[in-house]
C-alpha cells in the first residue's frame, strides 16, 4: 500500500531539506498498530525535528509528527478493532519514529487512546500535545491544592499552543486567569478565551534579579523557561504552585531556595511523553467533556501537508497563535 508522507534528510553541509514523497507500509517501523492518519498537528518540537535538531531527531530520513489522529486499520493483539478511532501523542512519535505527517504510522498499540466521547478527530488534534499538555498542568495544579478561592493563575506565552488551550481550560474551571504575552495585540483573543487580565511578559520578569519578589500569583502554567520561570517561582504567593513544561526562552535556571524554604512553593514538572496510560486517559476524558475549550474554532489554523512549510518556519520565530492543524485527506 502506498500513501504519502513529507520526509525529512539530511542534504549537504548539514542542512536538512523536507519534501513529500510516496511511500509503502513496510517502509514504516516495526509495530502491532497500524492506523491510518486524518489530522496531525505542528508543535515546536516538530519543527524542531522537521530542522534536523539533534535533541529531538537524530535518525534520518524521518517524518516528523508528534501527533496523530485517525482510524484503526489493523492491531496484531486485538488492543483495537479495525475501524476504531484513536488519538496517539506522545511515547517516540514523530521523534525516531516516524510520525503523523504522513498517511499511515505504524507503532504499539499502547501509545493510542480510543478517540473519547465529546471529540471529533480534527478536535483530538486541535488540542494534540499542546492540548494534554495544557490539561495536566492544571491537573497538577489542582492536585497540588491550588483552588479558584486562592487568587490570579498566570499563564506565560499565553497566545502559543499550550498557553491559549491553558487559559481556556483555567477559566472554564473557574479561575481568574492572568495572560502574559510579547504579542499585546493579541489581547483580544486572550480575554476571549477566557483571560480576565493580559500583561506584556516584560511585567512578569520586570525585578527577577532580586532574591525574592513580591508575592502575586496563587499558581502558573509556565510553557516558557528560562528568567519568565524564575521571575514565576519567585513571585508565586506562600503554598502556591508552578508548572514547567517548556524550554523556548532558555533551558537555564537561576534560583535560589528561598522560594520553596520560606513560602513553601512548589515547582512541579510536566512531562506529557512518557505520561502514564491511567493519567493519560483521564486527562482527556477532562478534554473532552469539562474542559473541552469552547473556541477551539477560534485557536486553530489549518494547513495541508503540502502547506506546513510555512508554518514551520513561524512556529520557529514565535509566530504562531494557537493551534495549526495539518490535514491528511
Amino acid at each position: 500500500m502506498k500513501f504519502k508522507a513529507l520526509i525529512v534528510e539530511k542534504g549537504e553541509e548539514k542542512q536538512f531539506v523536507r519534501e513529500i514523497r510516496e511511500r509503502s507500509i513496510d517502509d514504516l517501523p516495526p509495530g502491532n498498530l497500524v492506523v491510518r492518519v486524518r489530522y496531525s498537528s505542528l508543535n515546536y518540537k516538530d519543527a524542531l525535528s522537521a530542522t534536523g535538531h539533534p535533541g529531538v531527531t537524530r535518525q534520518f530520513p524521518h517524518t516528523p509528527g508528534i501527533d496523530a489522529a485517525g482510524e484503526v486499520v489493523s492491531c496484531e493483539n486485538g488492543a483495537f478493532a479495525p475501524g476504531e478511532k484513536v488519538i496517539v501523542t506522545g511515547y517516540d512519535l514523530g521523534m525516531e519514529t516516524d510520525g503523523g505527517w504522513g498517511q499511515y504510522i505504524r507503532i504499539p498499540s499502547d501509545w493510542a487512546v480510543r478517540l473519547p466521547l465529546g471529540l471529533t478527530l480534527r478536535e483530538g488534534m486541535v488540542l494534540g500535545t499542546a492540548g494534554f499538555t495544557a490539561a495536566l498542568s492544571v491537573l497538577k495544579l489542582e492536585q497540588a491544592g491550588v483552588t479558584p478561592s486562592d487568587g490570579d493563575i498566570l499563564v506565560t506565552g499565553a497566545t502559543g499552543g499550550v498557553g491559549s488551550i491553558a487559559v481556556s481550560i483555567l477559566a472554564r474551571a473557574g479561575y481568574r486567569v492572568v495572560a502574559a504575552t510579547g504579542k499585546i495585540s493579541d489581547e483580544g483573543f486572550l480575554r476571549q478565551l477566557g483571560a480576565a487580565e493580559v500583561i506584556p511578559r516584560e511585567q512578569v520578569t520586570a525585578g527577577s534579579d532580586r532574591p525574592m519578589m513580591k508575592e502575586r500569583w496563587a499558581g502558573v502554567v509556565d510553557v516558557v523557561g528560562g528568567e519568565t520561570l524564575t521571575a514565576a517561582v519567585k513571585s508565586t504567593r506562600y503554598g502556591g504552585a508552578v508548572t514547567c513544561c517548556g524550554l523556548v526562552g532558555s533551558i537555564d535556571l537561576t534560583l535560589n531556595v528561598y522560594p520553596f524554604i520560606l513560602r513553601g512553593v512548589s515547582l512541579i514538572g510536566i512531562d506529557s511523553v512518557q505520561c502514564p496510560a491511567e493519567t493519560r486517559l483521564q486527562v482527556w476524558e477532562k478534554l473532552a467533556g469539562e474542559w473541552k475549550p469552547e473556541q477551539l474554532a477560534e485557536m486553530v489554523t489549518e494547513v495541508s501537508l503540502e502547506g506546513v512549510e510555512e508554518s514551520i518556519q513561524a512556529i520557529l520565530k514565535g509566530g504562531i497563535r494557537g493551534r495549526v492543524v495539518v490535514t491528511l485527506p
